[in-house]
């Protein structure tokens, strides 16, 4: 005799509107850009100005800022 039934439930297939968890580098990145932000923003204010790079002056804030802002724009993309 044939089996018409499987003893095993089929899998269900996700819908369309769901998505895949993110991959395993995705969390790491995220945190390291807003650490690296971080670090940025407090080695300027340590070093009053002259690192990371003195020619920029108070752009090392905007640029420590953005790279910060880039994790927390990750952290809508994280499941």
């Amino acid at each position: 005799m044939a089996r018409t039934k499987s003893s095993k439930p089929a899998r269900a297939e996700q819908a369309s509107g769901e998505e895949a968890p993110n991959p395993v580098w995705f969390k790491p990145v995220m945190f390291g850009f807003m650490l690296l932000g971080l670090a940025w923003i407090i080695v300027f204010y340590v070093s009053q100005g002259r690192l990371p790079i003195a020619d920029l002056g108070s752009w090392n804030i905007l640029i420590g800022f953005g790279i910060a802002f880039v994790g927390f724009l990750m952290t809508t993309r994280w499941r």
